[in-house]
């Protein structure tokens, strides 16, 4: 019999940059595909470990990604096991934090976990949403609250003797913070520990995370052998650089596309996402295959933001999206477009531009307002904006008009 590994399903391979073990083609807990040929022919679904803690309330596209990845998993007939470390989000993941991180109350994580488990679609169709939360087996949900919360100090201990001082300042942001003489809180080292023994409690068979978590998800292995179960596979997919084509997408850069946003604000932003980058946003959001597309940049950039946007909205939205995008750029049929409104019905006129694009949420804040006025960066009704402190006396001057932000956002004002 041969040793050589067998290849994984198309589909659990798209993506993947590291599965680690990946050894003796034979060893159900060295070889993936082999932990997956011996489910099927018993009949008994792998289960497959995702963990988030709820430290903010949105999800965007960067996010995604490991969703999908479960999703695969969920239509392949395996079981999602989405752990919410509403525990775990009050230490919050020291991974990739050159600073302690602000510990969140109970209250915020719940609140946070409601909005996050809507964004992933509960109580929507499965064709729509990222994960399928109708399908019987398909999906646990588990808070590590659970098991977290009745930990006594001395299975704590058996936890932490399962590593040295030296491996956790070998995690490479421990390591950098302690050469920068940058304080890391004993609590932070516990979170590996935590993370890890959710593995235990939910006995997974596999762990996504992305390639920042290597070392979390390699102690839930470590963790699972020492309390004499099967260790899991670590499947870990890259991080997706945002729309600024240089860091990670990241809320806190503005360089995010949130999976809730409207059809054309998403389309917008996702086309003019740079060419270097299309290729990963097309093999890790989509579904297409790339040897079915034009060879033609500004096409990929079009065919990848309409299948993303029609991912989540629908073809026929996204479609229109399209088309509304290329009119309003264009400068065209601006009245006719269907974009996003918003009412500017708890605005006190008369009112200046600056604060009025803060007050309805174009900008985040009326200083971000006058810079990007100043910049030239917003138009009304195609008119191009340049005085921040200019004054609109009335509501009924602006009903129906849109202002537009850059190339990418719209909104229509209404009563």
């Amino acid at each position: 019999m041969s040793d050589k590994l067998k290849p994984l399903p198309s589909w659990l391979e798209r993506g993947t940059v590291d599965l680690f073990p990946a050894a003796d083609a034979h060893d159900l807990n060295q070889s993936l595909s082999a932990r997956l040929d011996d489910s099927l022919d018993k009949n008994c679904p792998l289960r497959i470990k995702l963990g988030i803690d709820p430290t903010s309330s949105s999800i965007h596209l960067g996010h995604s990604i490991l969703f999908r990845k479960l999703r695969a998993f969920q239509d392949a007939g395996h079981t999602a096991v989405l752990i919410i470390g509403d525990f775990t989000a009050r230490i919050g993941d020291p991974t990739g934090k050159s600073t302690t991180r602000v510990q969140l109350s109970p209250e915020e994580v719940d609140a946070n976990s409601q909005t996050y488990l809507s964004q992933l679609g509960l109580g929507q169709s499965p064709d729509r949403a990222l994960l399928d939360f109708t399908t019987p087996g398909r999906l646990e949900i588990r808070k590590n609250s659970e098991w977290l919360n009745g930990l006594d100090l001395a299975k704590l201990i058996d936890l932490l003797a399962n590593a040295t001082v030296g491996q956790m300042l070998a995690k490479e942001d421990f390591s950098n913070r302690y050469e920068a003489r940058t304080p890391i809180s004993l609590h932070e080292f516990l979170y590996p520990f935590l993370q890890g023994y959710d593995s235990v409690a939910v006995r997974a068979d596999v762990e996504l995370g992305g390639t920042d978590q290597k070392f979390n998800i390699a102690m839930g292995r470590d963790l699972q052998r020492y309390f004499k179960q099967r260790p899991q596979f670590g499947l870990l997919l890259p991080i997706l650089i945002g729309l600024d084509g240089n860091q990670k997408m990241s809320k806190s850069l503005g360089n995010t596309v949130g999976i809730n946003e409207d059809p054309i604000s998403m389309y917008s932003k996702l086309e003019k996402v740079s060419d270097e980058l299309v290729t990963s946003y097309l093999t890790l959001l989509t579904d297409i295959d790339e040897s079915e597309l034009s060879d033609d940049p500004r096409d990929r950039q079009k065919a990848m933001a309409l299948a993303v946007t029609a991912s989540r909205h629908g073809h026929d939205s996204a479609k229109a999206a399209q088309l509304n995008a290329a009119a309003l750029v264009g400068g065209s049929k601006i009245h006719d477009a269907d974009v996003p409104e918003v009412s500017i019905s708890e605005v006190d006129f008369p009112v200046k531009a600056f604060y009025l694009l803060s007050r309805i949420g174009i900008c985040q804040s009326s200083s971000e307002a006058r810079r990007q006025i100043k910049g030239g960066a917003v138009r009304l009704d195609g008119q191009k904006l340049t005085d921040p402190n200019m004054e609109f006396s009335e509501s009924s001057l602006l009903l129906g008009k849109v202002f537009q932000l850059g190339k990418k956002t719209f909104r229509r004002m209404t009563s």
